[in-house]
């Protein structure tokens, strides 16, 4: 059953309806998409990104990862910013404003210089959009002076920042890039620049699969293609793992973060929530299931802040970042040996092929009974036995063992995997 609870929160001092918006990129790139994602539910847009120059694109330009029998694991695009003139989107941005008072419009945008940055600032204000994000990462430009090669050069994120926020008076949003080994340094170049908020993160450059018939990565132009950006669920843990040390880090710790990169659920966003993200963004759900799915992720959100007693999604808001510790600080004390129902078991023998050929032959095998039987002095209780069976619930925690010389005390488990 459909349930919808109240969704506003407060980013960057706009009001939003729900913290559900699409990100700057195909899915929103003009008045009509944009429109019937607003009518559907969306809390606000991230219009595609504009900028001066107007890109030559590349035909094909996607490419996916998959499993067999399931959806996209991953999505690489070679797209770059939108190919219509300044003029067009702003009209756009300005009449979304104008019909869709109540939602919240942010540009997205993109220069090569200090007049392009400058004037684009301006004139995306002068059409009344709520916010700005200046992308920084964009990974697959043709011109080193934009992108992902900006947002690894903290010196000229900070630069930019102060540019934009000197032509504006609208909140700034810095828009980061996942191909660098330390966000923060750039996140804060922005802070110092005069932005008020983060984006994390862009598309991770990558290369999705290599065509055996052309000999060259997909998707294939005329025999070549190019490394670009890979995004959908398979990015989501790069995401999370940046948005926590982020919002981990003293200079960081009250800067608003919108968070991007593999939200397909209410659960997903649910867990970028936990981590510190107050607004958050969408794209390859859209590509795959329409602007309809924003109404599966009100109604999870919803029904979990109901059975949870959780009031304001804001109180939600980075309840997981003190129980994420650096790894010195995790508890070493005790190992946490698997359960195993033989009722549940499908006799496979996945677990005992696993645990003998890639973790620590603690698993016998039971040829009569094709059952496995944990030998407890040699398990570590790594669980990869439980990681790889196929049936749900059929290896669990178990067993709690103190190691040698460490003293008895509480221990807080996991029960169950969904």
């Amino acid at each position: 059953m459909s349930l919808k609870k109240d969704l506003s929160i407060d980013f960057l001092g706009v009001k939003c309806e729900n913290p559900f918006f699409l990100s700057s990129s195909p899915v929103g790139s003009n008045y009509e998409m944009c429109a019937k994602a607003l009518e559907a539910g969306w809390g606000g847009i991230y219009y595609k990104t504009i900028g001066i120059f107007i890109p030559d694109e590349c035909s094909p330009r996607f490419d996916i990862t998959t499993k067999e029998g399931t959806p996209w694991v991953g999505f690489k695009n070679m797209e770059q910013i939108s190919d219509k003139p300044l003029e067009v989107n702003l009209e756009y941005m300005r009449r979304l404003k104008q019909d869709y008072p109540n939602k919240v419009i942010v540009a997205s945008i993109m220069g090569s210089n200090d007049e392009e940055w400058t004037t684009l600032a301006k004139a995306v204000t002068e059409a009344g959009v709520d916010m700005i994000e200046c992308n920084f990462s964009c990974p697959q430009m043709t011109s080193h002076a934009m992108g992902s090669d900006v947002g690894q050069n903290p010196e000229l994120v900070k630069h930019y920042c102060e540019v934009v926020t000197a032509a504006t008076h609208l909140p700034v949003i810095a828009k980061m890039t996942p191909n660098i080994g330390n966000m923060e340094i750039p996140a804060i170049a922005s802070m110092e620049g005069g932005a008020a908020g983060i984006a994390a993160i862009n598309t991770v450059k990558a290369i999705t699969n290599i065509d055996i018939e052309n000999i060259t990565a997909m998707p294939v132009v005329n025999g070549k293609s190019s490394i670009s950006g890979y995004s959908g669920a398979a990015v989501k843990p790069i995401a999370l793992r940046f948005i926590t040390q982020m919002k981990q880090h003293p200079d960081l710790i009250d800067v608003p973060i919108t968070g991007v990169g593999g939200i397909e659920t209410w659960r997903d966003a649910l867990e970028f929530i936990l981590v510190g993200a107050s607004n958050l963004q969408v794209t390859t759900a859209v590509m795959q299931y329409g602007y309809r799915i924003v109404e599966d992720m009100i109604s999870g959100l919803s029904h979990y802040m109901e059975d949870n007693g959780i009031e304001k999604l804001s109180d939600l808001v980075g309840l997981a970042l003190p129980n994420i510790v650096p790894a010195e600080d995790l508890d070493r004390s005790f190992k946490l040996l698997p359960k195993f129902d033989e009722d549940a078991c499908a006799g496979c023998g996945r677990c005992y092929v696993s645990c003998f050929d890639g973790g620590h032959q603690a698993i016998d095998w039971d040829e009569e009974a094709r059952r496995p039987r944990l030998n407890t002095d040699k398990c570590v209780g790594c669980h990869l036995c439980l990681n790889v069976c196929p049936v749900m619930d059929c290896i669990t925690p178990g067993e709690i063992v103190i190691k040698p010389g460490r003293e008895e005390h509480e221990i807080k488990i996991k029960t169950k995997y969904e």
